[in-house]
């Protein structure tokens, strides 16, 4: 997306999260996203997944919610999630989705959905510690703790 096309776009907040009972197991996934006054949150979940899957499902359906490009501040408790979107995947792709140890790069579907998708967009993607007091966090895990609670 050309800077251009993304001066005059609506500014997004999203806060994403994920949880799970189990590793893998039961699990859920969550995002809080606002735009000025406008606010919505979204969730869903899984039988048996694992909390990496359900951190970048929160991330992938946040951004698939916007309905035309944005910037976005992406805000994650996942270092997982901010650290392979912003470093890793780049070196996953120039080695056709290897890691640096040469085995497949786990949840290659979920960070190939992840990368086309952030790619419509503007997005800053930034980390906050969870379990920490952040309004927004606390929602967020609240909400995907909830609906992990419903597969088990």
């Amino acid at each position: 997306m050309t800077e251009n096309k993304l001066l005059n776009a609506p500014s997004v907040t999203i806060y994403t999260d994920g949880a799970c009972s189990g590793n893998p197991g039961p699990g859920g996934w969550a995002a809080a996203l606002q735009s000025g006054a406008k606010r919505d949150s979204i969730s869903g979940g899984a039988k048996n997944t694992t909390n990496n899957r359900m951190e970048l499902t929160a991330a992938i359906e946040a951004l698939k919610k916007l309905k035309l490009p944005c910037r976005v501040t992406l805000i994650t408790d996942s270092t997982y999630v901010k650290n392979g979107i912003e470093s890793w995947i780049h070196n996953w792709k120039k080695n056709g989705w290897k890691t640096a140890a040469k085995k497949p790069v786990i949840n290659k579907e979920l960070w190939q959905e992840l990368d086309q998708i952030a790619s419509t967009h503007e997005v800053t993607w930034k980390w906050v510690k969870g379990h920490s007091g952040n309004e927004m966090n606390e929602l967020v895990d609240s909400l995907a703790v909830a609906e992990l609670e419903k597969y088990k």
